[in-house]
């Protein structure tokens, strides 16, 4: 019977490439199966037969826990060379964009309090 090992759903593409070659390494017979065609499905990545379950949960915990720490540190390090992008970078890179996505909240949050006070009143 299948067995899920690994979901596929906001995994970020060199992570799934990753995951792919460590099965592969590893010679845990998988196969993925995809969101379909309205993103409704659950991507992942399925044993085929249940014989090898112990030893992929335990391949993959082991190389979350070895992610985990490298993207952090990755993280931290892009930290303290100031590569790390932040709101105000992207209000000085596109303000027009940023402002009128403020407007378009203002807007919307206004027009239904503006209804309802006039239904009230």
């Amino acid at each position: 019977m299948p067995e899920l090992i690994f979901k596929l759903r906001n995994v970020p593409d060199d992570e799934v490439e990753e995951v792919h070659a460590l099965l592969k390494e590893n010679n845990i017979n998988y196969y993925e199966t995809s969101a379909g065609n309205w993103g409704v499905s659950m991507p992942a990545l399925w044993l085929k037969t249940d014989e090898q379950l112990l030893e992929a949960k335990q391949l993959l915990r082991e190389y979350q826990e070895q992610r985990a720490i490298r993207v952090k540190a990755e993280y931290e390090q892009d930290k303290a060379a100031g590569k790390n992008r932040t709101l105000l970078d992207e209000i000085k890179e596109k303000p027009l964009r940023f402002f009128t996505y403020v407007a378009i909240i203002i807007l919307l949050i206004y027009l239904p309090i503006k209804l309802f006070v006039g239904l009230v009143s």
